[in-house]
């Protein structure tokens, strides 16, 4: 079951939704509003590895979050 991020489009507030299948409603837990988009993710962390390209963190170039935090 993955993690999705999703963008309210009635009051702008992004939030993340576990997606347990495509029929599911997402609503937004600000407004409660289920005219949301589903945003798109730069990277997937895997096992300490980034994987989508680059750095896992923005402010550094080691590619290992460990380091940084």
């Amino acid at each position: 079951m993955p993690i999705f991020e999703y963008r309210c489009k009635n009051c702008k507030k992004i939030f993340e939704e576990l997606v347990r299948n495509k029929e599911q409603v997402i609503t937004c837990p600000e407004c409660n509003k289920s005219d949301v988009e589903k945003l798109m993710s730069a990277s997937v962390q895997i096992g300490g590895e980034s994987k989508g390209g680059g750095s896992s963190c923005s402010s550094c170039s080691s590619g290992n979050c460990s380091h940084c935090h």
